[in-house]
């Protein structure tokens, strides 16, 4: 029985040993972390845009002069010289017609009912009678004592006073050929029913006449205006002629007389410029 029990409990011993064999525990992994997501940086506004500053228009390199240039003797093609630009031809010591400017139609200032010799273009004759007619009613009747000239006769005309006056005070009465608003047919120079010459020689000033004061009042309402002003030869070139009207029509006429210009200012700022 001793030797059972020992070898039950030699075999009893063994088999305890074994059951009871330390069994190391296994380490349980580290969980792998979720990365955390890198916070995306919010990018800074970008600075705004500067506003361009508005670039400045640029100067024209030959800015048109407000006024005409200072008379001098020249003879330089005036800008509006086509036979429909009467109205705004602008003719004076400096810009001029060419010899061959001729109006074609033409025809006798009587069809206006005015007494004297000349011509006038056609278009003239609707208002200059309506003006005739005005002046006759008011007592102040009007004749005519010169009207169109051709460039030739400009001439003839030209020499004459150059002959009497000498030539630098020829220039301040009288237009250089090419230089005359007669050539253009729609000036004139009038004179009072049955008087003399209207010319301003020995004192005589024709505006202070019945027929010349009705003029100067009345005429721009009719579509004519005094060329040559009193005192304005600074302006215009010529000295005063209160018998030299040219026809520019009721509209540009009421506009120059409005203005308080004389008509070759007034051109100029009008579009006559060169």
């Amino acid at each position: 029985m001793n030797r059972l029990t020992a070898a039950t409990l030699v075999g009893l011993l063994a088999l305890s040993a074994t059951s009871f064999v330390a069994v190391a525990p296994v380490a349980a992994a580290d969980p792998t972390p979720t990365p955390t997501p890198a916070a995306t940086p919010t990018p800074a506004p970008a600075a705004p845009s500067p506003i361009p500053s508005p670039s400045p228009s640029p100067s024209p390199a030959n800015p048109v002069p407000t006024n005409p240039p200072a008379c001098r003797i020249a003879d330089v093609p005036t800008r509006y010289r086509a036979y429909t630009d009467y109205q705004k031809t602008l003719l004076d010591w400096i810009y001029r017609l060419p010899s061959t400017y001729a109006p074609h139609d033409l025809t006798t200032v009587s069809h206006a009912g005015l007494t004297g010799t000349g011509y006038v273009r056609k278009l003239l004759i609707p208002d200059l009678t309506a003006m005739a007619k005005a002046a006759r009613a008011a007592g102040a009747r009007l004749a005519v004592q010169s009207a169109y000239r051709s460039y030739s006769t400009q001439v003839a005309v030209f020499n004459s006073w150059v002959r009497q006056l000498g030539y630098a005070q020829a220039l301040k009465g009288s237009a250089r050929p090419g230089h005359s608003e007669h050539q253009l047919g729609t000036a004139l120079d009038f004179k009072s029913y049955g008087g003399r010459a209207p010319w301003s020689l020995g004192g005589y000033d024709w505006a202070k006449s019945r027929a010349g004061r009705w003029m100067m009042n009345n005429a721009w309402k009719y579509g004519f205006v005094l060329s040559y002003p009193k005192n304005k030869v600074s302006q215009v070139c010529y000295g005063y002629e209160p018998w030299h009207y040219r026809y520019v029509g009721r509209t540009i006429a009421a506009a120059i007389h409005t203005s308080g210009l004389t008509p070759r200012y007034w051109l100029w700022k009008h579009g006559s410029n060169q």
